[in-house]
């Protein structure tokens, strides 16, 4: 295989490397899942508050069903029996319509109630709680009429269309079926008195209002779940994006690097200034140099206070010998304190007896008493 090829291989495989890692293949992320929350993109089906309220209300009026007409018949009998031979004045009649709307407004509470608790029910289930203003701000993006027609013929409309016809499909051949069975009862309707009319029109409707309720609410728990998938699919992620996360959340390893290196260099510099204040410096004498401090008023135990191994060590005892602290060999004592101690810490309690040697004879040189 010449050059040229091997080269153009591996420009091929670059690109396809390239290509794949741009592909949004990756599960979102935590952040990029609280972040799109924030924003107000959650997965939510608008079919199931709907189509739970919708049920609830059948429910309250199956449930209340004698309330309601005892409710309605108070009201109608008031009006024929007290109401009839009233003076229509602006002020009766306003009086006359503030007592009836009051009256009504009872009468429809437990339907009010049970739609408002199921609302906020069947939204709370799918999202929790949620308060946010992103999704009401205005935005002149949206107004946009190239994105706009484009919107209108995406598989989101699609989906969108297919559902209404399937919604409308269902709730046709279900009023079908409902009065196909009573086809034989409705010629019968002429004979039947007021009650037998009555009863039998709100049979029918909460028959017919209960079935259509079921069925969009199974529709909205399978539209629910579409709704979840298409959400994760549009928040997956590339390889890149999750790197490029993970670097914005933790900061570029690189950065971070450099910080390190630059926090090693100055406490290397503290470290090295402290040298000079050192009473003994104890080497290996190649390998490791520890330098030592006592001051009996202050400290409890010799404290270290530099600390370095090879190239280190040997810069250690270059300034010990430019600002004239003495320097000693012992090899063990040296790698034990190197070892087993660090830089601001007292020597072990097992060492003090060697320590206490090689100051004694520091001090006895500089003729010193401490």
């Amino acid at each position: 295989m010449s050059g040229l090829e091997e080269r153009s291989l591996s420009f091929k495989y670059a690109m396809n490397l390239q290509l794949f890692s741009g592909e949004k293949t990756e599960k979102a992320t935590p952040k990029k899942k609280q972040d799109a929350r924030q924003k107000g993109q959650v997965a939510k089906s608008m079919e199931l508050p709907a189509s739970g309220v919708l049920l609830a209300t059948f429910f309250c009026l199956m449930m209340f069903g004698g309330y309601f007409k005892d409710h309605a018949v108070r009201l109608f009998r008031d009006i024929f029996m007290n109401r009839l031979n009233m003076e229509v004045t602006p002020n009766t009649t306003l009086l006359m319509m503030g007592e009836y709307g009051v009256q009504i407004i009872i009468m429809l509470a437990p339907i009010f109630i049970g739609a408002i608790v199921i609302g906020i029910a069947a939204n709370y289930m799918q999202i929790g709680f949620l308060l946010t203003g992103e999704g009401i701000t205005p935005k002149f993006s949206k107004i946009d009429p190239i994105k706009g027609f484009k919107n209108i013929f995406s598989m989101r409309s699609l989906v969108e269309f297919l559902k209404s016809v399937l919604k409308m499909t269902v709730i046709g051949y279900l009023v079908y079926s409902v009065l196909w069975k009573t086809k034989a009862d409705l010629p019968k309707l002429a004979e039947m008195s007021g009650d037998q009319m009555l009863s039998f029109t709100a049979s029918l409707t909460m028959e017919l209002g209960l079935k259509i309720g079921v069925v969009l609410f199974i529709l909205a728990v399978l539209d629910y779940m579409y709704q979840r998938y298409e959400h994760e699919k549009n928040l997956r992620m590339s390889k890149q994006d999750i790197k490029d996360e993970y670097k914005k959340m933790e900061g570029d390893p690189l950065i971070k690097g450099k910080i390190r290196e630059r926090q090693r260099r100055m406490a290397m510099q503290r470290m090295m200034q402290e040298v000079p204040n050192a009473d003994v410096i104890i080497t290996n004498p190649t390998h490791f140099a520890v330098a030592l401090k006592y001051d009996g008023s202050e400290m409890e135990a010799p404290q270290i206070i530099a600390k370095g191994q090879d190239y280190v060590a040997l810069r250690i005892k270059e300034i010990a010998k430019q600002n004239g602290v003495i320097t000693m060999e012992n090899k063990p004592l040296a790698r034990a304190l190197f070892q087993r101690a660090e830089i601001g810490d007292a020597i072990p309690a097992d060492l003090f007896q060697a320590v206490a040697e090689v100051l004694a004879y520091v001090y006895k040189l500089k003729g010193k008493v401490k």
